[in-house]
């Protein structure tokens, strides 16, 4: 069985390839020859991953699936959310995005957040959407330089390290991609 994962991050690719099943041959963009930005334009995470999965498939013919995660905070009313790449701006620059959400929680005691991640898969005519959240909280203070985007300041419920100061290993078995990673490759194993 092959699948194309509808992603350009390189991060995403290799935490999520590390979780696929051997029998399963992942494809990236640019082994099927795209190279231009697959559209994320809905107001939800879920209509973001929708989307990108839809688009693939229309345009390359490939079953595929594809991500869409946001961080949403609390006391930020569930802000980023689905806006957690571009927060600081249409640069997507996470070090930017960071130091956003410390500022806007400077005052703030609930800092409650939560990732969440829905895979949109294409598969065989139909499509399924796979949802995987994460409970944590924001720290007060950037810890960790391991993970990328958000990792630094989120520490998942029960743990005292931020996603930045765990293995990968680690942050797949408790985090929000890996759960709902794991639950795409339940239904995968069930389609042999």
């Amino acid at each position: 069985m092959q699948l194309v994962f509808a992603t350009n991050n390189l991060n995403k690719l290799k935490e999520v390839q590390s979780l696929i099943p051997d029998h399963i041959k992942l494809l990236s963009l640019a082994d099927i020859g795209c190279v231009e930005d697959v559209p994320e334009t809905q107001d939800t995470i879920e209509g973001n991953a929708i989307q990108k999965a839809e688009y693939i498939k229309k345009h390359y013919g490939y079953d595929c699936f594809a991500d869409d995660t946001g961080l949403e905070v609390d006391a930020l009313n569930g802000e980023p959310g689905v806006y957690s790449a571009r927060y600081a701006g249409e640069q997507r620059n996470s070090e930017d995005n960071i130091q956003k959400i410390l500022k806007n929680l400077n005052n703030e005691s609930n800092r409650n957040a939560q990732f969440k991640t829905v895979i949109a898969l294409e598969f065989q005519g139909k499509q399924h959407l796979f949802t995987g959240i994460c409970k944590g909280e924001i720290t007060m203070d950037k810890m960790g330089d391991q993970g990328f985007g958000y990792d630094p300041i989120f520490k998942a419920e029960g743990y005292d390290k931020t996603f930045a100061e765990i293995s990968l290993e680690e942050k797949n078995r408790i985090g929000h991609r890996g759960k709902a990673v794991q639950l795409l490759v339940q239904f995968l194993n069930m389609q042999q």
